[in-house]
């Protein structure tokens, strides 16, 4: 219930960041000003007795969010990506939540999996290991199949996970609600529809059945990637608790004294994560959205390896290409065709002014453009993109909330491979290629055939339709005069007919 209980829930968090000496750091690495530093430390300092404990063995930060629960965790493993905003200290201690939480025994593991799939472990594989990695919602054990020796990666949920989701989220929905009462002005950053999309991803990440079908259709659409792996899923041995999948032998891709080793070139590898990232959400609409280093790895042979697909972030064909044009006016530093793109997709409200929103974009992109990306301050960037949003009264896309958030992850991803790389020279090659094909002459062509193709199969259909609509607008009751409907359907049949074969005739030439 989302109730005024859960202003303990949000005090506790407050006392455990106290508790275990993380707050300071936090409001630190976030440069928080003076007035949210001293609401934090009255809210946390008071109750520091009730804060969890949490394992004394890890650094305050990693400590305080294992112990508050699976939602805290996704967001401190977003937090490791990012050394340009919390620092490289914080980072990587938060590395730790990638894949090296604290198991849960393997002998639940095994009771569960039998529970799943109605038949014994040790039946399924002639080899099950203890946990070889241990997330926020599952960990994975190396395997054997014992029909056919094939080595596997089996993934089981952690017990009771749903019911702790569903537990930091009630809280999270109560927090939001309170933020949009005290504060009017962050309603356009609609909290409630932020925390409500944050539900949908996660609830989906907790049917393992799921996760094998995204693998499936990603594995389908990146088939013809050069240097780019899927593992496959194993539908039989897999359902809503457990997961089978083929084994990915590699290095980790946040491992960069392994990468070394290995001889993998991090500044080719970095390169390629941003690039595949932008080829797969803008050639394909559908994008691995949990890009962390943790599920990467890096082949023998220098392919990347994907891994973990609970969380996929699927765009449509016209926000693919508005985030592309955005993209792409940046790189050309063409501003006010970035700010028209903003006005066009209804992102900026239609009574600012344009001029003024494309000077605001200029002052976020000039600074970046020609330096060195160890001297660029993401935090600083990411505040002054939050006032300039602000005073333009952009609202949240909660549409958009994955690719964002994606984004931020694969760019820290590839700045802890190569901390020099610049993202817009990296980014050009993708972006110039999806303009190419899918704005201009191209996307025009192929607009029209798929515009002939609805017509062709809804044109028989078309007079109902728009006879259904405007009796509807104008309120009047259906004629009984039989001749006058025998005239009505004969018009319209013949005006189906004739879009029918527009259609056909359209999709055919084009």
């Amino acid at each position: 219930m989302r109730g005024p209980h859960n202003i303990w829930r949000l005090i506790r968090t407050g006392a455990t960041l106290e508790k275990s000496g993380a707050m300071g750091a936090v409001l630190e690495a976030f440069r928080a000003p003076p007035r949210l530093r001293l609401v934090a430390r009255i809210l946390g300092w008071p109750f520091k007795w009730a804060g969890l404990d949490g394992d004394p063995t890890l650094p305050p930060l990693t400590r305080a969010l294992t112990a508050l629960g699976p939602a805290y965790i996704k967001f401190g493993q977003i937090l490791s990506t990012r050394p340009d905003v919390v620092g490289d200290e914080l980072a990587l201690q938060l590395r730790f939540l990638q894949d090296r939480l604290p198991p849960f025994p393997t002998a639940t593991a095994r009771m569960m999996i039998e529970d799943e799939l109605e038949i014994s472990v040790d039946t399924l594989f002639s080899e099950f290991s203890e946990p070889v990695a241990a997330a926020s919602i599952a960990q994975v054990h190396q395997a054997r199949l014992a029909e056919t020796g094939e080595k596997v990666a089996v993934k089981v949920l952690r017990p009771g996970i749903l019911r702790a989701f569903r537990k930091d989220i009630d809280a999270f929905y109560f927090a939001a609600s309170m933020i949009e009462w005290l504060s009017p002005s962050s309603r356009r950053l609609r909290p409630t529809d932020v925390i409500r999309h944050f539900e949908g991803v996660v609830m989906g990440e907790l049917d393992l059945r799921l996760e094998a079908a995204a693998a499936a259709e990603f594995a389908s659409n990146t088939a013809g990637d050069e240097a780019f792996q899927v593992p496959s899923a194993n539908w039989f041995l897999s359902g809503r608790q457990v997961l089978t999948m083929g084994w990915a032998e590699g290095v980790p891709l946040g491992d960069n004294d392994a990468l070394d080793a290995a001889g993998h070139d991090r500044t080719q590898l970095a390169a390629r994560v941003l690039q595949l990232f932008l080829r797969h959400a803008l050639r394909d609409g559908y994008f691995h959205a949990d890009m962390h280093q943790g599920n990467l790895k890096v082949a023998a042979n220098g392919d990347i390896i994907a891994l973990d697909f609970g969380i996929m972030g699927r765009i449509d064909e016209y926000t693919r290409r508005v985030y592309a044009e955005i993209l792409y006016g940046f790189i050309r530093k063409d501003y006010r065709r970035v700010a028209e793109v903003h006005f066009e997709a209804g992102y900026v409200p239609p009574d600012r002014d344009v001029d003024e929103f494309a000077r605001a974009l200029r002052s976020v992109g000039e600074p970046i453009f020609g330096m060195d990306a160890t001297r660029i301050s993401m935090a600083r960037l990411l505040n002054y993109l939050f006032e300039v949003t602000e005073r333009f009264g952009m609202e949240t896309r909660t549409e958009l909330i994955l690719l964002q958030r994606t984004m931020v992850v694969v760019e820290g991803v590839a700045r802890s491979l190569n901390p020099h790389i610049n993202i817009w020279e990296v980014s050009r090659p993708e972006v110039e290629g999806y303009i190419r094909g899918h704005i201009g002459p191209q996307a025009v062509l192929r607009d029209l055939r798929e515009t002939g193709r609805v017509l062709a199969r809804f044109g028989p259909r078309l007079p109902q339709l728009v006879e259904a609509s405007l009796r509807r607008q104008l309120h009047q009751p259906v004629v009984p005069v039989v001749i006058e409907r025998r005239r009505s359907n004969l018009t319209w049949m013949v005006a189906g007919s004739a879009l029918t074969a527009l259609g056909v005739w359209i999709g055919t030439i084009l």
